[in-house]
């Protein structure tokens, strides 16, 4: 236990706090009152001053052991969640503190004497702060802690049930012990049981039928733990926080301003328009409005904790979840056609070389002249129409992509897959989603507007919510300076890697299906965008300052600028009534934990694009069901010792095409190239390669596909040893029963998700 000097007296805060962090062991009531010589009536005194400490949220655990909020116990079990640099990196199996405050990340330093730790292990562990971090010393490791798994039950020939998961990595069923109400057929819920021989699942919730309407991006959102239901009491403060009267003569009045809309023809929330109209000099003035957000929902209120536990709305082809209740994300705070609204607007000066020159942020009342589908803005753009509102956007436009263009920025141009429902939610269509001017207008104005917000924030020396996006690590690098050389290219690593250096290794390609495949070798040496209060600037965009400013009904991150420039430039608005809390700039708890915020709605901005990748690859298989042992013409995305991975041209679908159904010959795989060569024929399948593969197998409900050769392009032959196996004893369901045991020729829905 630290020396501490005695005090005459209680200890100040400050002074406990600084005992807590240095304590070797359990810092509980007991150990502070010995520490600091406590007795009598002075004991008395100190626990009313700890739970002071803890209504302030300075401090939080037991009386027998305390630690700083946000902090950790001196020992505590944690979770691996990752391994970074060779360190295993945990956080606390169980984080109460605050469901919108992010667990600490804890690097574990592991002892030569215990085998190494893998993710998803759990350990008791002593911890301590190092630095501006964590690490932890393992005293011993847990048994895995039981976790929720999503399946459809099945019911073999012998009456017994099993649970087939829907996630593609689990490859074996589960006995189910405890059936519960569940049927046949049924999608559930279900947690592990017992052990050894005894070992099976428990079903804990019906979920439905899987082949529904919805059933895709319901699994999803079970999957990734994806919030999606509103309490009783969010949507009270919600619909409180919708009657808030608009001051007129507290904001700026822009509802004679002809503000348009420009979104996809079914977006159900509208959190941004734009405006702009010539200088006379050769340049524009512009107005980018935003929903106000931070009008509605204040710091501290369960609104609030709620939207910052969801971090993100989530958009599947069915269905959104959103990060704000329905009565603000598609109602009050959507700026809609001919309505007064509450906006955040930024004023751009474009002078006539497309730099932005000048910037100021008010809190706006606006009235949005006309929505515009992005297909009917480019229609209009495109014809020979009188000169309106859209055409001085696109004359603003011409000048921020000349602008854009100088800059040179990442271009990376790939398809993304679109699935398109009919009324009754079938899949109507899967195709690629056409990219328009009109697309990239709006693309510009937002980019416009997001670095005056950063700017105008660095300005005031405020808090800033950055979108980072870090330049290539030296590994992606060297990786893909290996796949440029065996396409015959050269990457020099000893200059500047800046994005124009990709863009023009990309332009100086002819074919079109070779620098497709370059595009995605590079989009795969890129970093993961975070958010965080330190700027690292944004590599891609090629910008220096950067923050997110003009989604916030579906972005947290956003709101934090909203509440920064309330702050920064005095834009409160007068005491709203009804209990609803008066500030809506930054809490103190906002700026003391700005980090820990950004860490947590960069974890749910990857949980919610893990979760709609999920929901696509299954619609994509279920569009595909029906035409198993159809043939595709396919490309080659990547190689492996075990086979390699192909997608259908057209519409996507990855599958596999295992090795072992390649023929009696043995294939080496060269990881250089990227290649499988064969021994004895030569014959070689590389990345970016064109083949034609027949379609095997296709599973709605992993979204998992299964390619091989057409016939008599390869003799199949089974795989080399033993695979995990369905078992023989436990066939499908009729209604289910497909390939392999599988769903077979089902339609699902959803809708086009919100582009920006």
């Amino acid at each position: 236990m630290p020396p501490h000097k005695k005090v005459h007296g209680l200890p100040s805060k400050e002074q406990v706090l600084e005992f807590i962090r240095t304590s070797d062991g359990p810092a509980g009531k007991r150990e502070i009152a010995r520490a600091f010589g406590l007795k009598g009536q002075e004991k008395i005194g100190l626990k009313k001053l700890l739970g002071d400490m803890a209504d302030e949220g300075l401090i939080d655990g037991r009386k027998s052991a305390y630690h700083r909020m946000g902090g950790l116990p001196k020992v505590t079990v944690l979770r691996v969640v990752d391994v970074e640099d060779g360190y295993p990196v945990a956080i606390p199996d169980t984080w109460q503190p605050d469901d919108a405050v992010p667990p600490p990340r804890v690097r574990i330093v592991e002892s030569k004497k215990g085998g190494a730790l893998r993710k998803g292990d759990r350990v008791l562990a002593r911890t301590e702060e190092a630095g501006k971090g964590w690490r932890a010393h393992p005293i011993k490791k847990l048994p895995a802690a039981e976790q929720a798994m999503l399946g459809v039950i099945e019911t073999d020939a012998a009456g017994h049930h099993w649970l087939a998961p829907v996630d593609k990595r689990i490859r074996n069923s589960s006995p189910v012990k405890d059936i519960g109400s569940a049927e046949t057929g049924n999608l559930v819920l279900a947690e592990p049981i017992g052990r050894g021989a005894k070992a099976g699942v428990k079903v804990l919730e019906v979920l439905g039928d899987p082949l529904a309407p919805r059933a895709f991006s319901l699994i999803a959102i079970h999957k990734y733990g994806i919030p999606h239901i509103f309490s009783p009491e969010v949507l009270a403060e919600a619909d409180a926080a919708a009657k808030l009267p608009l001051s007129e003569d507290k904001r700026e009045d822009l509802r004679g301003v002809p503000i348009i809309a420009i979104d996809p023809a079914d977006a159900r929330d509208h959190d941004d328009a734009i405006w702009a109209e010539p200088d006379g000099e050769g340049g524009y003035r512009a107005i980018v409005a935003i929903a106000d957000v931070s009008f509605y929902v204040r710091p501290g209120s369960k609104l609030d904790r709620e939207a910052r536990k969801r971090g993100n709305s989530v958009y599947f082809p069915d269905r959104v979840v959103p990060m704000l209740p329905e009565v603000l994300s598609a109602d009050v705070c959507s700026l809609g056609e001919g309505q007064d609204r509450a906006a955040m607007a930024c004023h751009l000066t474009i002078d006539k070389h497309g730099h932005v020159t000048a910037f100021r942020f008010t809190r706006a009342l606006v009235r949005i002249a006309e929505v515009v589908a992005y297909e009917d803005a480019q229609a209009r753009f495109d014809g020979e129409g009188p000169e309106d509102n859209l055409r001085n956007l696109w004359g603003a436009w011409k000048l921020l992509n000349a602008a854009r263009e100088n800059r040179d920025p990442l271009d990376l141009d790939l398809p993304e897959r679109r699935v398109v429902l009919d009324e009754e939610g079938r899949i109507a269509e899967i195709a690629i989603r056409e990219r328009l001017d009109a697309h990239r207008v709006v693309e510009d104005f937002m980019i416009a507007a997001n670095v005056a917000a950063a700017k105008a924030l660095e300005s005031k020396s405020s808090p800033v919510v950055y979108r980072i996006h870090e330049p290539p690590t030296r590994e992606k690098l060297l990786a893909l300076k290996d796949y440029f050389k065996s396409i015959g290219k050269n990457l020099a690593l000893g200059q500047v890697i800046t994005p124009g250096l990709f863009n023009r290794m990309i332009k100086d390609i002819a074919d079109p299906a070779e620098k497709a495949l370059v595009m995605e070798a590079v989009l795969r040496s890129q970093t993961q965008a975070y958010y965080g209060p330190q700027n690292a600037g944004h590599f891609g965009l090629a910008l220096g300052s950067y923050a997110h400013f003009t989604s916030p009904i579906r972005r947290y991150s956003d709101l934090l600028v909203h509440r920064a420039l309330v702050d920064s430039f005095h834009l409160e608005q007068p005491r709203p009534k009804g209990g609803i809390p008066e500030h809506s700039g930054l809490s103190d708890q906002d700026r003391a934990d700005l980090a820990k915020v950004t860490d947590a709605i960069s974890l749910t901005e990857r949980r919610a694009m893990e979760a709609e990748r999920d929901t696509i690859d299954r619609y994509v298989a279920a569009w595909l069901a029906g035409k198993v042992g159809e043939v595709f013409e396919t490309r080659i995305t990547g190689v492996q010792s075990f086979g390699f991975f192909a997608t259908i041209l057209g519409f996507g679908g990855d599958g596999l095409v295992p090795v072992s159904t390649l023929g009696q010959d043995y294939f080496r795989y060269e990881e250089g190239a990227q290649a499988l060569v064969g021994e004895k024929t030569g014959e070689r399948y590389t990345v970016g390669q064109r083949l034609q593969l027949r379609l095997g197998e296709a599973n709605p409900l992993t979204g998992a596909l299964k390619f091989d050769l057409p016939e008599g392009s390869g003799a199949r032959v089974e795989p080399r040893g033993a695979r995990p196996t369905e078992k023989k004893s436990k066939p499908s369901p009729k209604h289910m029963q497909g390939k392999r045991g599988r769903p077979g020729n089902i339609r699902h829905q959803g809708k086009e998700r919100r582009k920006k």
